[in-house]
């Protein structure tokens, strides 16, 4: 695929990406305790990966009540803010591009995450459903649970929460980051409040999709102004279940998806951010994302637009010359792949991923994976 479409260069904001692929933001909980510390490890992972065009760091919370899993990094901190440095100073040796994507989960924790042991805090009082969070048993030790019942947030905090995800935005570029993606997706903070499942709020950020968006609105306006629009990407997951087995995922399946995400693509093209991610269900039989929606993202958004899922390269190749998209991101092809551009463009095999070592340890299944000529 040396001439694929993938392997042209695409504007995306102040920058000119290499190639159309990638790297997506992985949570692999692989952080130096105590504090979520990042750490050389993850600087020479995300050094093996630069071959991409474009690379979003994991997942890593705003803020300690952001956690929802264990050994996950952070932005809050001064330790951390160096942590990341390291990071960044690798990728960008190597001339890289990375943003970091800001995360809150919410709901979507424990008790044991929290500080002093508090529930969880979320848009409305309502547990998370078929989902598990992975605590920390022991030294190095976790397990799964079931996320605590979350207490509502106040207006007051609400508003506390816009500014918490500024300063963590503040906080990335401080540790050199080029950019910040948003996580809006998978059940998490943002997405709570978009949902009428998880939202049953009476007040400003309640009720009406105009409201359910509020929040969004506000979160993306206040990072927009700390770094820039032009380096500011969100990322959904809109889901178009087929089954009724489909529509419990984290609860936050929509009536209309269709509907909802088009007025929250709307709101983003206001502000005037450079990208949206939109992450597809990736297990075996997921509804894609029909082609109207697809059709409905282009005629509302100006800026790139990103998909993810469970995407070859040929899949990937179809979107972009359909005229769907601009990015194609690679998630677990490029843990077990570090070198994935140059094994696409060459049509070379590619390693299967270990699932045993996909998140928390140390170098096994992390960094240990070989490039195809090593």
């Amino acid at each position: 695929m040396k001439n694929s479409v993938l392997f042209d260069s695409v504007g995306l904001g102040p920058y000119t990406l290499r190639n159309r692929i990638v790297l997506p933001p992985l949570t692999r909980s692989r952080s130096s305790q105590p504090g979520n510390i990042p750490n050389d490890l993850m600087a020479a992972y995300y050094r093996q990966r630069t071959g991409a065009g474009f690379m979003v760091a994991e997942g890593t919370q705003i803020e300690p009540r952001g956690q929802g899993y264990a050994w996950t990094p952070g932005i809050h901190s001064p330790e951390q803010i160096a942590g990341w440095r390291k990071v960044t100073d690798t990728v960008h040796a190597e001339g890289g591009i990375i943003f970091l994507q800001l995360w809150h989960v919410g709901r979507v924790s424990h008790t044991s995450l929290q500080p002093g042991g508090a529930a969880p805090v979320a848009p409305s009082a309502i547990a998370a459903n078929a989902v598990k969070v992975f605590i920390e048993t022991g030294p190095g030790e976790g397990a799964l649970a079931e996320p605590s019942i979350p207490r509502a947030l106040t207006t007051a905090e609400v508003k506390e929460l816009v500014q918490l995800y500024a300063q963590a935005a503040r906080n990335a570029l401080e540790a050199g980051f080029d950019g910040v993606e948003i996580h809006c997706a998978n059940g998490y903070l943002v997405n709570q409040f978009i949902s009428a499942h998880t939202n049953r709020r009476d007040d400003e950020y309640g009720g009406s999709l105009e409201n359910r968006l509020r929040f969004l609105r506000e979160v993306t306006q206040a990072v927009a102004d700390v770094v820039g629009k032009d380096r500011v990407g969100v990322r959904f997951a809109p889901l178009f279940a087929t089954t009724q087995e489909d529509r419990v995922y984290l609860g936050l399946v929509e009536d209309d998806p269709h509907a909802t995400y088009i007025e929250a693509i709307k709101v983003l093209e206001d502000i005037g951010i450079a990208y949206v991610s939109l992450a597809e269900a990736d297990w075996d039989n997921a509804p894609e994302l029909p082609e109207t929606f697809r059709e409905d993202v282009r005629k509302n958004f100006s800026g790139r637009v990103l998909y993810a899922g469970k995407y070859t390269a040929e899949r990937g190749v179809r979107v972009i010359e359909s005229g769907w998209g601009d990015l194609i991101a690679f998630g677990r092809p490029f843990i077990a792949n570090p070198d994935l551009p140059k094994r696409i463009a060459n049509n070379w095999p590619l390693t299967p991923v270990d699932p045993a070592t996909m998140y928390g340890g140390t170098d096994k299944g992390y960094t240990d994976y070989r490039t195809y000529q090593s």
